[in-house]
């Protein structure tokens, strides 16, 4: 695979207090609706294995797995966001943590990197790395038959906040913004992630 990347301009992560009216919408329905056991699937090909960030240095605000059928459900009431509801149609699955980071940042991004590392040695295919001071941005993809069948996003701002999103399902290559701009998490260069070419997958 080959791709070209822009550097966006670092910034901080917006408060996880200010999550996006998507992701609001998905954490009351799913936890209205746990019980009934709608979440990921764990047999889909884009499911990534994570780990947790632990307890120490972070403190874990959010936590949702999320499955095709509310994915799809939630889908029905986005006609003002076409590219999100074309997103949310496509997708199997969904999980999110979020962790506020209450210790050392350094820490963290080590993790995040070694998270990374692990998933590389599983057959994730890298595309995207930022690397500046504490703050770790990684993009990895899994490819199925030449097609992109997983994405996991990793981001840790140095600072204050880590956050881990795993999308399961087809996803195109500019859908990329679109994931960032429904999550409302900021991960500098994601945007500019552009998959020219699909290699073996």
């Amino acid at each position: 695979m080959t791709m070209t990347t822009s550097k966006a301009p670092t910034g901080s992560m917006r408060s996880g207090n200010m999550r996006g009216a998507v992701l609001a919408l998905l954490a009351c329905v799913t936890l209205f609706i746990s019980a009934c056991g709608i979440t990921a699937p764990r047999s889909n090909d884009g499911y990534a294995d994570l780990e947790s960030l632990g307890m120490r240095d972070t403190n874990r605000l959010i936590s949702l797995s999320i499955g095709p059928t509310l994915l799809h459900f939630a889908a029905r009431y986005m006609d003002d966001e076409p590219e999100i509801r074309d997103l949310l149609r496509g997708l199997d699955g969904v999980r999110i943590r979020i962790y506020e980071i209450d210790g050392d940042a350094r820490r963290v991004a080590q993790r995040i990197f070694k998270m990374s590392e692990h998933l590389r040695e599983d057959g994730w295919e890298p595309v995207l790395l930022v690397r500046e001071q504490n703050e770790e941005v990684h993009m990895l993809l899994r490819m199925v038959n030449h097609h992109i069948s997983g994405m996991t996003v990793l981001v840790s701002d140095g600072e204050s906040e880590a956050v881990i999103i795993n999308l399961m399902g087809e996803i195109r290559p500019e859908q990329f913004g679109d994931v960032m701009v429904a999550l409302d998490v900021d991960a500098p260069g994601v945007d500019d992630v552009q998959v020219t070419q699909i290699g073996e997958g």
